[in-house]
């Protein structure tokens, strides 16, 4: 196929019982598109058929899309699932979403206007701005928890965003290839990790309403991933200070 112009990766960790109808969910959005597209599933060392599952659809490509299943040998983490995938992403622009589609892949139209219209680096889904919609709540105490971990993150870090951890993230790769190239979180304070390196570079980005539905199966465990969280927003301070988010210089200047 010819390159594509979008690229979407999909982290995964024992994702069997939801990934199959996600990827037909997604191939059907995007087929009805004009542009080439293709899909990379990142199974997080998953002990059930989340592989073989990504392998059956990877043998149904086409002229104008392609899917590829990248396996790391120990469950690594969200975060470095990511970050393996987005770099080995070959589209102009990158989108994440998360493997439950809580994020319809609809919603990619907005951040794609967004994109556009800015013009920015950097689009991602909200569910805590005006024009968000939220079907399905969460539990009272995981939307508490989110509400406190963002007052801290604005204090510690400085983001100005009132959602940071809504897993739909639209990327245009020529400028933000480096930040995943930088990004050394690999649990969920990535989210926050990689605005955070696209702030500090000085990269346009935007906060953009989306629809999201929780789901039940979420694989995101309050009392041990909220203290990880919060934990990142220290990483990510003590990173900056040691100038790990520098970027690399060419030829004396600022690689953009």
């Amino acid at each position: 196929m010819t390159d594509p112009l979008l690229s979407v990766v999909i982290p995964a960790y024992n994702e069997e019982d939801r990934l199959a109808s996600s990827l037909e969910q997604i191939i059907s959005y995007l087929e009805r598109r004009p542009h080439p597209f293709e899909l990379i599933v990142v199974d997080d060392g998953s002990v059930d058929g989340t592989f073989r599952i990504g392998d059956l659809f990877s043998e149904r490509r086409k002229d104008n899309w392609s899917l590829r299943v990248l396996h790391n040998e120990t469950n690594r983490g969200k975060g470095y699932s990511v970050r393996r995938g987005m770099l080995d992403a070959r589209g102009a622009y990158a989108l994440f979403s998360d493997a439950d589609l809580s994020t319809p892949i609809q919603e990619i139209s907005k951040l794609e206007a967004a994109m556009v219209e800015g013009p920015l680096q950097v689009a991602f889904g909200s569910r805590d701005v005006e024009g968000s919609q939220v079907e399905v709540h969460q539990p009272r105490l995981r939307e508490a928890g989110g509400r406190l971990f963002n007052r801290i993150m604005r204090s510690t870090i400085g983001l100005p965003f009132r959602d940071t951890q809504c897993g739909f993230k639209l990327f245009q790769m020529d400028s933000c290839r480096d930040i995943f190239a930088k990004q050394r979180l690999e649990n969920f304070g990535f989210d926050a990790e990689v605005l955070y390196l696209a702030g500090k570079w000085g990269f346009r980005m935007k906060e953009v309403p989306v629809v999201w539905r929780h789901d039940a199966g979420s694989k995101v465990h309050f009392m041990a991933d909220g203290l990880a969280l919060l934990w990142s927003l220290l990483e990510i301070r003590w990173n900056d200070h040691c100038g790990r988010y520098d970027r690399e210089r060419e030829n004396g200047t600022l690689r953009r």
